[in-house]
């Protein structure tokens, strides 16, 4: 295996075909493993993160890669697009992943970064255990999420879940107008609607005292570029709900690899009343049950109730840490258990949280 580095992710179709390529032939192929989020990502946050790719060659065919980024400092490498998706691995066959993970880590050793964090690692990876058995490192995995799915591999399954859907479909509260929904797929469609998919986002959570993550220039930034980027593979659709021509709920998600992501909804607080973005949200899975090309649909981070109300399985993730030094790996876990503990009494969480003068979670939803 021959390491080639790059500190960009280069502007090069022909690299982004063979990258594609190589995330349809995995196990578990994901839309935040292709070549298009990683360009978007680079593009977005090139004044805060530093790519390092790292391009694997078997003579002159591309077997793997790993798409990572350092902070400034060069302290910790993490998955480049750790920040943006919703699961993170390396890039390859399974039959090449033992050689990859000893070539990226012996890499950031001969850097001198002495922490590499791998957040959203699906627990289902070969990845997670070769890095756990790695020599040269000292690591603390901790579980991180558990992603809620919905599983349609067979006529049953999409039977039943029609069933579940439309028995709740028929609970919701629905204006006495026309309710319509818009799948914008080109970026023509896409564009002209995202700066209203933004403001909601951005006013939904200014409502319940919670800043979106949208108020951030370089996330709407990346947002728009992963758009542009996807939509000529028809890997995006933006969903939008409308009351007669008002917007009033939008759905940001994807379909890839025969399966859907539903990544990012939000509604108008003003007619929250109405659940528009259960209903969208019932809608697409509806559609995801009537499609033939779809083996499910993944309905992402988050242990929402909602979710687990509709979901037939779910998919773990792990938080991983490696580093050179022992100290910094007890460090890491010491206060993962320690967090862990002041969460399980909620008298010591609030406690907590006034000594920090953070907001409990009750007091930012009353």
């Amino acid at each position: 295996m021959r390491l080639v580095l790059h500190s960009e992710i280069p502007e090069d179709a022909a690299l982004g075909r063979q990258w594609n390529e190589l995330v349809l032939q995995m196990g578990r192929p994901e839309v935040f493993y292709t070549y298009e989020w990683a360009l978007a990502v680079s593009r977005a946050y090139c004044e805060s993160i530093t790519p390092l790719l790292m391009l694997a060659y078997d003579g002159s065919s591309l077997v793997g890669l790993s798409a990572l980024a350092t902070d400034r400092k060069r302290q910790q490498a993490f998955f480049l697009a750790g920040a943006t998706a919703d699961y993170g691995d390396l890039v390859c066959l399974d039959a090449w992943r033992q050689e990859l993970v000893s070539s990226v880590l012996a890499e950031l050793r001969s850097r001198s970064i002495p922490v590499l964090v791998l957040a959203n690692l699906p627990a289902d990876s070969a990845t997670a255990g070769i890095v756990t058995r790695a020599g040269g490192h000292k690591v603390f995995s901790r579980p991180a999420y558990r992603c809620s799915q919905i599983q349609l591999r067979s006529a049953e399954q999409r039977q039943s879940v029609l069933r579940l859907v439309r028995q709740r479909g028929r609970r919701l509260k629905t204006p006495k107008v026309p309710v319509s929904v818009d799948h914008l797929r080109s970026w023509e469609e896409i564009a002209p609607a995202l700066p209203g998919f933004y403001n909601c986002h951005i006013e939904r959570f200014r409502a319940t005292g919670r800043i979106s993550n949208l108020a951030s220039p370089q996330r709407r930034r990346f947002l728009t570029e992963l758009a542009e980027l996807l939509s000529p593979f028809g890997w995006i659709t933006l969903r939008q709900l409308r009351l007669a021509e008002r917007p009033i709920a939008w759905s940001y998600s994807f379909e890839f690899a025969r399966h859907w992501f539903y990544y990012l909804p939000t509604f108008d607080t003003n007619f929250g009343g109405y659940s528009p973005g259960f209903s969208l949200l019932l809608q697409l899975i509806e559609e995801a049950c009537e499609s033939e090309e779809t083996d499910f649909v993944d309905l992402g981070l988050g242990d929402e109730g909602y979710k687990n109300r509709l979901a037939t399985t779910v998919r773990e993730t792990l938080h991983i840490t490696g580093t050179s030094s022992a100290a910094e790996c007890l460090r890491v876990a010491a206060r993962y258990h320690a967090a862990t503990a002041i969460k399980s009494s909620p008298r010591l969480e609030r406690a907590v949280r006034r000594l920090l003068g953070r907001p409990s979670a009750a007091s930012v939803q009353a």
